[in-house]
């Protein structure tokens, strides 16, 4: 009987979904309906959100997987949105800006301290401990880091279950810095673009068979323009350079300099091509070599070679990268390491580690060095 009863209301929640969601897109075909074909599926343990998406040319709708159900509320066009969560995030208040999101520089000479993670994936517990742990947040998750810069270097999206718990709390301390003279840079990572791309070969079953089932939407479209998610992950950076500091996910190929880019040239190339198909005609050159192998999305050349895809580099490159973009050191994650490490006598640094570690640790700059900061709250300098 108890599967009987699930079956039923899995059905009427997809019907009642697509009502909602063809109230959303304005009847619009990009969406698919997805069910899941797992029996041991629990959907009614699935809590999920909120996404806030334009509805119409005067309303915006905040909605939920709430315990399964979809669960939504409508509000008008502001400049900002404020609400309280109303599933499992009731303590939470969102300020939502509901307008394109202004274009962060990615150069800024004067930083006093700089934190930094990267790869996330979903992790929501594993980020916020070593925030604390970091002095970046305070118990209650709110900004403490002052003047600041926390620099999230990619891939957020994929694998773990917290996702969105993780964007928002990144969305709220971008905010929060703002206010206190610091600063949040999220650096889109591959398992951005993936997301952005339509590539969901990663995401945790509780989004496809949960959230897309409840939705009856494309994951991709809680992503997509009409998104407030969305649009604020497309004015972000691939590539930012904080005082003499890179930062990028993957890397900067060798080859990279060749193409006579700047660092405003690479982020603008992104932004204008992210949501072309990469066969598409319109993609620019530079776009296609962006998104590839050697891109700084997917690079990992510094730590090994893979056959042609990705070229190793010598400490000759990596002195001719640092001179061509003016800078005296390079940080990327993407490829995991037992630990925060650092290569070709400390001029690259990889923050990542592997997934499989129980644990996270994070890179804090200040005062010309380099300290690692392990998940008991220890500082190591880095040599």
């Amino acid at each position: 009987m108890k599967d009987i009863r699930k079956a039923k209301v899995s059905g009427l929640l997809l019907v009642f979904s697509v009502l909602i969601v063809t109230a959303l897109t304005g009847g619009s075909n990009s969406l698919c309906l997805a069910q899941s074909d797992s029996t041991d599926f629990d959907l009614f343990s699935i809590n999920d959100g909120p996404y806030v998406m334009q509805q119409s040319n005067s309303a915006h709708i905040a909605f939920y997987v709430c315990n399964g159900f979809f669960e939504s509320r409508s509000f008008g066009v502001d400049d900002t949105i404020r609400f309280r969560g109303f599933c499992h995030d009731t303590n939470e208040v969102y300020a939502v800006t509901t307008r394109e999101y202004e274009i962060e520089p990615d150069v800024i000479d004067t930083v006093s301290r700089i934190l930094t993670v990267s790869d996330i994936h979903g992790r929501y517990r594993l980020f916020e401990d070593i925030l604390i742990k970091s002095n970046v947040i305070d118990e209650n998750r709110h900004w403490i880091f002052g003047d600041g810069h926390l620099v999230i270097n990619g891939d957020v999206f994929d694998r773990g279950a917290y996702v969105t718990e993780c964007l928002w709390l990144i969305y709220r301390l971008e905010q929060e810095a703002r206010i206190a003279g610091g600063a949040v840079h999220f650096i889109l990572g591959n398992h951005e673009l993936m997301i952005l791309q339509g590539d969901n070969r990663y995401i945790d079953e509780k989004y496809m068979k949960g959230v897309v089932a409840v939705t009856a939407m494309k994951h991709e479209y809680l992503y997509g323009r009409r998104s407030v998610l969305g649009r604020w992950l497309r004015s972000k950076h691939a590539v930012i350079k904080l005082n003499d500091i890179l930062f990028t996910h993957g890397g900067i190929a060798p080859s990279l300099p060749e193409k006579d880019l700047t660092i405003a040239d690479i982020n603008s190339e992104v932004r204008k091509n992210i949501d072309l198909d990469k066969e598409s005609p319109e993609m620019s050159a530079h776009a296609r070599y962006l998104f590839g192998s050697e891109g700084p999305f997917w690079y990992r050349g510094y730590f090994y070679e893979m056959e042609e895809r990705y070229p190793q580099a010598t400490a000759d490159d990596i002195d001719n990268i640092l001179s061509y973009f003016d800078a005296e050191k390079i940080v990327v994650g993407h490829t995991g390491m037992d630990q925060i490490t650092a290569f070709f006598d400390n001029r690259v640094i990889n923050e990542h580690q592997t997934l499989d570690s129980l644990t996270t640790q994070a890179l804090f700059w200040e005062d010309g060095n380099f300290y690692r900061i392990t998940s008991s709250g220890e500082t190591q300098l880095i040599n």
